[in-house]
């Protein structure tokens, strides 16, 4: 593989493709030769894509989903513009010169509806949209040169507004083609053939920009100033010459300056980095080009955008440059949002880009894995990668990983180039950045980690020199020393240390018991600091590894007599980290003999598949992991031991002695309340410890792991029988093991341990969860949240991908924590990673519900049940779940019970929050009693659809049909989920059950049919009621009147029927002859025909 071409240090950015949106095309059905994609739009929320067929789908852009599709009658779509304040409206141009203003309705859940409707430009072809900025109107040109605008009417502009039909006003007809159209401030931009209109639509006024003519397809666009110009000055318009010049004009279009591009287009194209290809970059000089631009756009950062069917530029025009400019064939159509642009290829087939400056872009290629790209772009771009600012976004430790993952038998070459790469890297601090030419020769500097120079100037003296750069230092120092906690001489108050930190931090007198040349105390800089930090972490180190073998010298460690027992000897202890506890490292022997015995003893299949036996080994194991990596005791209460009946017991005879409940407690660090009553004391739990107290083999580690997960599960913890019984202010043992070894435990494993055997303890969730939170506080993700940014903080947990499950639990608990409801509606998107059982462990019950809601809705119709049946895991969550969306956002039980537990007169017409939920839940296959336990949740709720449902189910049929005839609706007998008598029996069932509910009715004088009702708002119409006279039409029209009578005679069933009812009954006689003497005539046919084929 030849040698890599660099590219030149004007080149900083890249137009990278990281998408691939064929399968979207594909899904769509847009990648056919008949049907095509013609035009498309983007925003924040939406990537809308018009059709040959008139159709306009829109793209759900968070994970590519299709969400809507509007159909149109009036022809191809030919422009689509969403709307730049209201994600919620949507402009639509047809072939025909039809423009309609689409309503989604997304948040009311409502159908889509045309808010706005013009026929002004018809027969004309509508060459551009562009939407105001503040109020919604759209502004329309067509090839004939009419500018228009449509105002469209909303229910959200208040009552009535939805119904007033807005007339379209002609704003202007210039002189040919309309181009391209803008909108700032009140002014609209026009773009034709021959020049610019400036117009104020407020005012009714009209400008030309600049004097000069032109002749083709040239675009303009407003420009907003940059974030460090004054407060409110108002943008820029930029308008396309030819001859690959453009001009800059105030916005009263007055023309400032020329830029000409023709002469900085003769540079080498810019590489398209793609997943598709391999980068192609010659660095032969190109002849000036002379661009006609169709288009002109603004995109982020300062950056002017244009293309043509070949190629796509990037200007900086306030500073004369060329960003960028890439091949790109058979581009027709661009649309922009921020730094991202769709490109429309003239085979209808769409490209998805980014503009990123290369940094960023090889760090988005090493997330994706796309190794041999990223190292390709790191050995071309040699000028980026090297300085010191790109070590924000790729450290040294990522680029080496990146060298490690290209295969050295086959990419030799490329490997070897960006190893010379990375022996070039400059630190994060360094001085030596070859672009920084700017700063004087007379000065040194180096960058902070906040990305401030600090300058240090030569020209002083030599102290002056020292006494900067030491003040610098400390500033710069002040980042790293957040972890260290350092206590003056002069400050009163005193820092309690972490309950993780084994070194003790720096106290007044006796605190400190080794000695360091502590030269600086007067007046401590930073830099000092650190050298302390330093040198009590080489000291703690040595200790650890050597400690059998260590020779204490005096001037570190002052000799004492044996028989004191006081402070000194316990802050030595706390600082050797465990010193004493682990002697001579027989301790760690015998946790090691111990764990391979028991592992080796659950080899036995007897024992392993016996809970008892089982239980018995592990428990013989927890002891001596309580003994040498249990929590040590705190200072305090070591003191309080020493000055007691345990004076002269020895802390680590204290620990193998039987675990109570008190000491449990007091092993714990745990502050008993005596306010409390007696066995009702409120217990404060430890610290989680997400560190091990001194550093564990790596094979040990995962032998102890597992033994602590499987002793989790099984809860088999030292001292839980003591604990039983003492109520729920007492931590229960499952939550003690979690905090003391949590560093132990098997993330994954505890959180469906959590979920399935602990799950009506939810101390044991929060302990977990506690745990999970202190593992992840450094993490970047933290900060982001931490602003209270929604959206913000969605992004980067999507962009960081946390390497297992349970992290990102922590970091979706934070969120929830921040923004409530609002960030559990956004979950929906981080499953199958996380499960609804996760969301309902972390959530309040009512936050829950619309989760799972937006959870199974977000899937089609045809695969939200066996979707739903596949989220129950365990089963029991079925009814679990039922019960919490019948008690939430429900009608109340006044109304759809009676006092006596019955269904009170068309109460299933109540509307259910999470009614389609619920539907959902009851049709889920279950065994028997799953189902009777269901049926009796309904119907003590009240939700008689899914009563109803599950009677059916159950085959309870006389119950379903009593509670329909109390109902008293009709409708609930027919249609596909009616419950329609099958045998005479039930039908007689049916009209006796009918009969006898009118009787007592009547007898209560309240009749069946009563003049208004809040259910049916005042209507007069009870044609739906059950009543022995409907039941019998209905058993008429089944098996014929006369039968029908006959049955009601035998049965002793007498029903008066009415003139209507009789009239039914001989039209329906009639009808049965009818249909008797055809089928008697096709049948007459029919043998005859037989009979003429047998002769």
């Amino acid at each position: 593989m030849p040698s890599l071409p660099v590219l030149p240090e004007s080149c900083t950015h890249v137009l990278a493709e990281f998408d691939c949106l064929d399968p979207l095309l594909a899904a769509l059905r847009l990648d056919s030769g008949r049907l095509k994609c013609t035009c498309l739009a983007v925003s924040k929320k939406w990537l809308a894509l018009g059709t040959s067929a008139g159709g306009l789908h829109l793209i759900q852009r968070e994970g590519w989903k299709q969400r809507l599709i509007l159909t149109h009658k009036e022809g191809s779509i030919t422009q689509v513009a969403c709307c730049p304040h209201d994600e919620d409206f949507i402009a639509v141009a047809t072939s025909q010169g039809l423009v309609v203003v689409w309503e989604l309705q997304l948040e009311r859940r409502g159908r889509p509806e045309r808010a706005g409707i013009s026929w002004e430009h018809r027969g004309q072809n509508i060459t551009a949209l562009c939407w105001d900025t503040t109020t919604l109107r759209v502004f329309i040109g067509d090839a004939g040169g009419k500018v228009s605008f449509l105002r469209a009417g909303s229910s959200k502009l208040g009552k009535g507004s939805a119904f007033v039909i807005f007339p379209v006003q002609t704003i202007t007809t210039v002189d040919s083609k309309v181009v391209q159209l803008g909108y700032q401030d009140g002014r609209l931009l026009v773009s034709s053939l021959s020049r610019c209109y400036l117009c104020d639509t407020e005012r009714e006024k009209f400008w030309r920009v600049g004097n000069k003519e032109r002749d083709g397809e040239y675009g303009a666009c407003f420009f907003p100033q940059s974030r460090g110009s004054v407060l409110g000055q108002p943008p820029l318009l930029y308008c396309a010459r030819p001859g690959s010049r453009v001009w800059e004009a105030s916005f009263s279009g007055e023309v400032l300056s020329t830029h000409q591009f023709k002469q900085l287009l003769a540079c080498p194209p810019v590489p398209l980095v793609s997943y598709r290809c391999e980068l192609q970059y010659s660095s032969a000089q190109r002849s000036p080009q002379s661009v006609a631009f169709p288009k002109l756009l603004y995109l982020s950062d300062q950056n002017l955008l244009t293309w043509t069917d070949s190629a796509i530029y990037v200007f900086v025009p306030q500073c004369g440059q060329v960003l960028l400019w890439t091949e790109i064939k058979d581009v027709v159509d661009v649309a922009v949002f921020r730094s991202e642009l769709f490109c429309l290829r003239c085979d209808g087939h769409l490209t998805h880009l980014s503009l990123l400056p290369v940094e960023r872009c090889v760090e988005r290629l090493l997330r994706r894995e796309y190794w041999l790209l990223a190292a390709t772009i790191c050995c071309m771009f040699q000028h980026v990668i090297v300085p010191s600012r790109a070590r924000k976004c790729l450290p040294t430790d990522r680029l080496e990983y990146l060298r490690s993952q290209l295969n050295p038998s086959i990419q030799q070459d490329l490997a070897s180039q960006l190893e010379e790469v990375i022996l070039r890297l400059e630190p994060l601090d360094s001085a030596s950045s070859s672009r920084r030419s700017s700063i004087s020769s007379h000065e040194s500097f180096n960058v902070l980690d906040c990305g401030i120079y600090r300058v240090i100037s030569r020209r002083g003296s030599q102290s002056d020199e020292d006494t900067c750069s030491l003040v610098s230092q400390s500033m710069l120092e002040e980042e790293r020393l957040k972890e260290f906690n350092f206590v003056q001489e002069e400050e009163p108050l005193e820092q309690d240390p972490l309950p993780s930190e084994r070194v003790e931090p720096d106290r007044p007198e006796s605190g400190l018991q080794f000695h360091l040349p502590l030269s600086f105390r007067p007046k401590p800089p930073r830099v000092a600091l650190q050298a302390v930090r330093d040198s009590v972490s080489s000291f703690v180190k040595k200790t650890s590894e050597k400690i059998s073998t260590l020779q204490m010298n005096s001037d570190l460690w002052p000799r004492s007599d044996q028989r004191e027992v006081g402070q000194c000897e316990l802050t030595a202890a706390v600082v050797l980290i465990g010193t004493e506890r682990l002697g001579t490292g027989t301790d760690l022997q015998e946790l090691r003999a111990t764990t391979q015995e028991t592992i080796s003893q659950l080899q036995d299949p007897l024992i392993l598949l016996d809970p008892a036996r089982l239980a018995e080994v592990l428990q013989v194991w927890v002891p001596v992991l309580e003994k040498i990596l249990g929590p040590e005791d705190s200072d305090e209460e070591v003191a309080e031991k020493t000055s007691g009946t345990a004076e002269d017991m020895d802390p680590e005879r204290q620990l193998l002695q039987p675990a109570t409940e008190e000491q449990i407690i007091n092993d714990l660090g745990g502050e008993v309340s005596d306010s409390e009553p007696t066995g009702h004391k409120t217990v404060a739990l430890e610290p989680v410890r997400v560190e091990p107290p001194w550093p564990i083999p790596a094979e040990l580690h995962v032998d102890l792991s597992q033994l602590a997960s499987l002793n989790l599960e099984l809860g088999c913890f030292q001292g839980s029988t003591a604990q039983e019984g003492h109520g729920e202010h007492v931590p229960s043992a499952a939550c003690i093991f979690l905090h003391r070894y949590f560093f132990l435990l098997d993330l994954e494993r505890v959180r469906r341990c959590c979920l399935l055997r602990y799950r009506d303890q939810p101390a044991v969730w929060n302990a977990y969860m506690a745990g999970l939170l202190e593992l992840t506080r450094s993490s970047p993700v933290v900060e982001v949240i931490e602003k209270g940014v929604l959206l913000r903080s969605l992004k980067s947990l999507r962009e960081l991908q946390p390497s297992t499950n349970p992290l990102l639990l922590a970091h979706l608990h934070r969120l929830y924590e921040k923004h409530g409801e609002s960030a559990v509606r956004a979950f929906v998107q981080f499953y199958p990673r996380v499960v609804p059982a996760d969301v309902m462990a972390m959530v309040k019950k009512s936050h829950f519900l619309p989760y799972l809601d937006n959870l199974i809705h977000s899937q089609s119709e045809e695969q939200r049940l066996p979707f739903l049946e596949s989220l129950l895991q365990p089963q029991s969550l079925r009814q679990e779940w039922l019960e919490l969306a019948l008690s939430h956002d429900a009608p109340q039980l006044s109304d759809t019970l009676t006092a006596d537990g019955e269904p009170r007169m068309q109460s299933h017409l109540f509307t259910w929050g999470y009614g389609r939920l619920l539907s959902l839940l009851v049709r889920l296959p279950a065994d028997f009693a799953s189902k009777q336990k269901m049926a009796e949740t309904c119907k003590m709720h009240g939700y008689w659809t899914g009563y109803l449902s599950l009677c059916c189910q159950l085959r309870r049929r006389t119950q379903a049909f009593s509670t329909i005839c109390r109902l008293n609706d009709q409708s609930l007998l027919q249609g596909p989920n009616g419950i329609m008598p099958e045998t005479l029996d039930e039908w007689k069932l049916l009209i006796q059950l009918s009969q006898q509910y009118c009787e007592l009715s009547e007898a209560d004088a309240d009749p069946p049919c009563p003049n208004g009702n809040g259910l049916t708002n005042g209507s007069s119409d009870w044609s739906n009621c059950i009543t022995p006279e409907s039941l019998t039409l209905q058993l008429a029209r089944v098996v014929g009147p006369d039968r029908a009578l006959t049955c009601l005679q035998d049965w002793g069933v007498r029903v008066v029927l009415d003139h209507h009812s009789t009239m039914v009954c001989e039209l329906l006689r009639i009808a049965e002859k009818r249909q008797r003497a055809l089928i008697q005539t096709m049948l007459e046919r029919c043998d005859r025909f037989l009979w003429s084929q047998q002769a």
